[in-house]
């Protein structure tokens, strides 16, 4: 099968015999077609309020089109004026959408997605000049947008810069960020349609903006999705959403709550580099509710483990043609394919009896790190480690062992996995210059025979850390901090970058600790020594 053409194929005889009836049942219930119409009683009453107002995302390949000129005029007239080089400030949909979409077309752009100061200090070392940012907030209240947006203004007023020029804002309409635009002047507002939320918002503004003035050819991508969205609608057993949404179901239905992600094309023309980690959030939030949904793990590839050996708790995806252990493939564009996981996830919900587009837990994590950023004393101070192995500090949630050194530590915590949980790895640290610790997935799903994910905070909290707190509660906490060479004020704020990423670790820590799950927070003191002592820590945990 070709990049440009789509399907679901189930690989696993097994699940295909299982499948097959939940895919009957979605077919004679008409629930792909009446998805396509914006029916919002697919979920029951208790959904339909939100439903009606977050399904615009079943016609983007045609609402969106007139953005493509706008898009494209913005783009010639700062090409014009020198300006090549976009960064783009969202989070969560705003940020994981555009950056596989200009990573399948190859063309650069700089994500920031982080409050990691380091991270945040190497874009402002690019070359101003040349420099436009792309500012993605559905309402503008996001702290780590803003505080982009902040610091980026005042780099550009400090460089003799007109901020007002070099700042784009995507939006919705009406919202105070959207009035802040128009007040301050900035270069454009695109305003995007507001009945599609962030995680499905990948063929909006929110997507396409960053993407196309970066250089992605956004005409196609709305091609690609429009070229499958008449088969996703029909209801019938072989539409290839339904088939998904079948086969996710089947297997959760038999214990496997686990979906790993593998991209199986790498070097080939229908590679999709990042499709997993945007698949992520996508599942993630829409699924992992009231105790239940699906939790997927982003792997490297069909050799990593967690995908090669997956147990009977998880189900391994391809993203492209079936390799290994593979026991479902799916293939296609990537505009088609958005659209495909888009309705499958949907259909998903109304197979496992949740609503899709809410997402229940998110806010406490917020609320926990503004508290911690309002009672600065507390942040500065902090709590004493328990263990202090070389340069890593050891903290434990209740009942999580830290007696010992580091690889006992480990040990311990490794061991006391429920049965058929899964091991969170989260990274507050620097997604480029720290991004060996990456690593430590594979390393520990090997040793553990655990499904691992891994995290870049505060990445993730917009991601899997709806599923984290409302999903099934089987999960291990394994949070990774470091110290902060050289801090950055957030201009107007009373906290700095460092300031803030360590609220959200610590917030969201004590979030999880609430909800009962093991917390284990390893803080390194130098990074690169601390890093290290890890990675051997956790060799000598699990041999």
């Amino acid at each position: 099968m070709s990049g440009d053409e789509t399907g679901v194929e189930i690989v696993d005889a097994e699940l295909a015999g299982k499948a097959a009836p939940l895919a009957e049942r979605l077919a004679a219930d008409g629930a792909a077609g009446k998805l396509a119409a914006q029916d919002a009683t697919l979920w029951g009453p208790d959904a339909e309020s939100e439903a009606s107002i977050r399904l615009s995302w079943t016609t983007l390949h045609k609402s969106s089109r007139p953005l493509i000129g706008e898009i494209e005029a913005l783009r010639a007239e700062l090409r014009s004026e020198g300006v090549d080089r976009v960064v783009l400030a969202g989070m969560g949909g705003s940020s994981l959408a555009p950056e596989v979409i200009t990573a399948t077309a190859g063309v650069p752009l700089t994500v920031l997605d982080t409050t990691d100061p380091g991270q945040v200090a190497d874009a402002l070392a690019g070359d101003l000049e040349r420099t436009v940012i792309v500012v993605s907030s559905k309402s503008g209240g996001t702290v780590e947008t803003d505080s982009h947006r902040r610091i980026f203004a005042k780099a550009f007023a400090d460089a003799g810069i007109d901020a007002a020029r070099r700042i784009v804002v995507v939006t919705d309409p009406g919202s105070p960020f959207s009035e802040l635009a128009e007040k301050e002047g900035y270069r454009k507002t695109f305003l995007a349609d507001p009945h599609v939320g962030g995680r499905y918002s990948a063929l909006t503004a929110f997507g396409l903006v960053p993407a196309g003035l970066a250089g992605a050819d956004v005409a196609r991508l709305l091609d690609q999705a429009a070229s499958v969205a008449d088969k996703l609608a029909e209801d019938i057993a072989e539409n290839p959403a339904v088939q998904l949404a079948a086969a996710w179901g089947a297997a959760h239905a038999a214990g496997a709550e686990k979906v790993v992600l593998a991209s199986t094309e790498s070097g080939s023309s229908n590679n999709l580099p990042g499709f997993p980690d945007w698949a992520e959030q996508l599942i993630a939030e829409s699924t992992g509710k009231l105790g239940t949904g699906l939790l997927p793990v982003a792997v490297e590839g069909p050799e990593a483990p967690g995908f090669a050996d997956h147990g009977s708790d998880a189900t391994a995806v391809a993203v492209g043609a079936p390799q290994g252990a593979a026991q479902i493939s799916v293939t296609g564009s990537l505009g088609a394919q958005f659209l495909l996981w888009e309705f499958a996830t949907a259909l998903a919900g109304r197979l496992l009896e949740i609503n899709p587009f809410d997402q229940p837990d998110v806010e406490a994590a917020k609320k926990a790190a503004r508290a911690l950023l309002d009672d600065p004393e507390k942040l500065k101070g902090g709590e004493a480690p328990a263990t202090v192995d070389g340069a890593v500090e050891v903290f434990g949630s209740e009942g999580v062992s830290t007696d010992g050194k580091l690889a006992d530590v480990l040990r311990a915590f490794f061991g006391s996995v429920d049965e058929g949980g899964y091991i969170a790895v989260q990274a507050y640290l620097d997604r480029l210059d720290d991004a060996s610790t990456s690593l430590l997935r594979g390393e520990i799903a090997k040793r553990t025979g655990k499904q691992t994910t891994f995290g870049w905070g505060p990445r993730f909290l917009h991601s899997t850390g709806q599923y984290h707190k409302g999903g099934h509660q089987n999960g291990s906490f394994l949070q990774i901090t470091g110290a902060v060479e050289a801090d950055l004020e957030v201009p107007d704020r009373p906290y700095t970058l460092g300031q803030l990423q360590h609220a959200q670790a610590l917030g969201d820590g004590q979030v999880l600790a609430d909800h009962g799950r093991p917390v284990l927070r390893l803080h390194l003191t130098d990074r690169a020594a601390g890093l290290a002592e890890l990675v051997r820590a956790v060799q000598e945990a699990v041999q």
